[in-house]
């Protein structure tokens, strides 16, 4: 009987300590896997929130160097590609206007000359003054194609390292999209050059036959005024 009563005070003790162990527990502690991810998310928070990066870091823990590398670079491209746009699209504009100011000079130059000697001097003045303001005009046009041109120039430089890059860093179809878009850019500006250069043709047409109509001019003022003494002494 006396056993009897140790052996149940015995197993009473025993569920005693258990409840008091699992009262007492610890938590678990976290495997390192979760500890990883809190910690990527964090740092792309942070990159993110510091300016440092444009890259989307959302659930960065399941994204490789290489990609985060791919999207940086697709990115770079598709910026690149939109500089090369506006660079090519002001060129043009400025070539276009060029033209037309090299044409709307060339018309009033040949309407002067159309008009040489038919002119009072108030007239004539008023028509060099307009020539003038339009030659200041198509050298304003000309220096604007040439910035414009020295932007475009470095907008392709910029795509095509952009271009190498994207290659470089696995990013095939961003390369291959840049480099097309500066083939087109290229043909775009190919021909809207091709308008300038038929302008600067006129232009120097119009020049040489300007000092051509200037020279007939003055040689017909000078027989001109050659002949009325000779016609004075005939009347004599």
């Amino acid at each position: 009987m006396a056993s009897l009563r140790s052996i149940t005070s015995y197993l009473r003790l025993l569920r005693s300590s258990a409840r008091v162990l699992l009262s007492t527990r610890k938590p678990a502690v976290s495997k390192p896997g979760q500890w990883t991810g809190v910690l990527y998310r964090s740092i792309g928070s942070l990159t993110v929130g510091g300016g440092l990066c444009a890259v989307p870091f959302k659930q960065a823990d399941t994204l490789s160097h290489d990609s985060l590398i791919r999207r940086a670079a697709s990115l770079v491209t598709d910026s690149s590609s939109t500089f090369l746009s506006q660079a090519t699209l002001a060129l043009i504009d400025a070539i276009t206007e060029y033209s037309k100011a090299v044409h709307t000079l060339i018309s009033l130059q040949r309407r002067y000359l159309e008009s040489l000697g038919k002119l009072t001097q108030a007239e004539e003045d008023t028509i060099w003054q307009v020539i003038i303001g339009q030659r200041a005009e198509v050298r304003d046009r000309r220096e604007e194609c040439n910035r414009f041109e020295l932007t475009w120039v470095n907008a392709v430089k910029l795509c095509e390292t952009a271009a190498e890059a994207a290659y470089t860093s696995g990013a095939e179809h961003a390369s291959v999209t840049v480099r097309t878009n500066i083939q087109v850019a290229q043909s775009q500006v190919h021909e809207a050059q091709k308008l300038s250069v038929d302008a600067d043709k006129k232009m120097a047409e119009a020049k040489v036959m300007e000092v051509e109509r200037m020279t007939q001019y003055a040689a017909t003022l000078q027989n001109d005024e050659e002949e009325v003494p000779e016609a004075y002494l005939r009347e004599d």
